[in-house]
This record gives structure tokens, sequence and C-alpha cells, in this order.
């Protein structure tokens, strides 16, 4: 199998292995009361640069150059690599941490690679020229200079991310539940 069909391929089970990591780590959760309050500060910060760059994404229309993408080409990611990291303290466990880590350092190689490919055949030439000012994931440089469109609750609606924080809102709602009831890990 070629490195392309390969990465198309994890692409592809990125959503379906989530989904089974995410119970895992329902499971393997243990959670304390300082520890959900710690991950639902840490997962509210995931959760606003998510927002902030989902009301700036005009998916396939037009490259996304405003708000936290003159910051970074992925913020969406990134948001979730701190939303990753709140559900690994608020669980309280070490395995949540190691499955995390894992899901992350599998499969977003992968999803940024197959989105950048994506970038450069929508968006060709302006995509060139916004990667040479813009870091991949962590916003380590002085972001790209203009101010672009201004942040849209009507593209935060259209790109659907209201469902981040519902998912969020119910994982924290389990962590609650299960240290109310005192229920262990069963591992």
């Amino acid at each position: 199998m070629s490195e392309n069909r390969f990465l198309k391929a994890l692409y592809r089970w990125r959503v379906r292995t989530a989904f089974f990591a995410f119970l895992l780590v329902l499971v393997l959760a243990e959670p304390t009361a300082v520890s959900i309050c710690v991950g639902v500060l840490i997962s509210l910060a995931g959760l606003a640069v998510r927002a902030w760059a989902a009301g700036h994404l005009r998916k396939d229309k037009s490259l996304a150059v405003s708000g936290p993408y003159r910051y970074t080409r992925n913020p969406l990611y990134l948001g979730n690599l701190v939303l990753g990291i709140s559900l690994s303290v608020g669980s309280h466990s070490l395995w949540v941490g190691v499955i995390f880590a894992a899901y992350f350092l599998v499969f977003y190689p992968a999803i940024i690679h197959v989105e950048r490919e994506r970038m450069k055949k929508l968006f060709p030439g302006e995509y060139d020229e916004y990667r040479r000012f813009v870091p991949l994931f962590f916003p380590f440089r002085r972001p790209l200079s203009g101010r672009g469109a201004p942040f849209s609750w009507e593209l935060y609606g259209r790109n659907r991310e209201y469902r981040a924080l519902i998912g969020t809102a119910v994982f924290w709602l389990v962590m609650a539940v299960k240290l109310l009831f005192h229920l262990p890990s069963p591992f």
C-alpha cells in the first residue's frame, strides 16, 4: 500500500476509532473533583479555539486566513489537542493519557497531510503562499498580517461546531456521574 493510500485510510478511520477510544476513556476514567474542575477549565480553552476557528472557516469556498488561521494553519486540530489534554487531565487516568497520545500521534499527522493536499488542490498558489508565512500547528511566529473576515456565528453554526460543545458537555456529565456514584474503572 502506498504512503498516500495509507494516510487516506487513516483519515477515513479517524472518527470510528475516536468513538471507540472515547468509550474506552469513559470506562478507564477515575475522575476526582479537582481533576474534573481542572479538565473543564482546560476544555473551555480548547472549545474556544475551535469555536474561533469555525467562525472563520468557509469550507471549500475560500482559504481561511483570518482569526486563528493567522497564527496556525490547523487551529481546529490545535483545539482538539487542548480538548484531548483536558479529557486526559479530567479523567485522572494515566491510561487515558496514553490512549489520547497514541490516537493523536497516529491519526493527526495523516489528517493534517490529507487536509494539506486538499487545500493545495482547492487553492493552488494561494495555499503555498499562505504556508510560507503561517506555521503548520503550533503558533510560534508573528501572525499573518491583515485582519481578514470577522468572526461569524453563522459560520460557527454552518460548520456544526456546536457538536464539539455538546460532546464535551456529555463527557463532563459522565465524569460527574462517575464521581458522584463512585463508579470505578473495571480495570
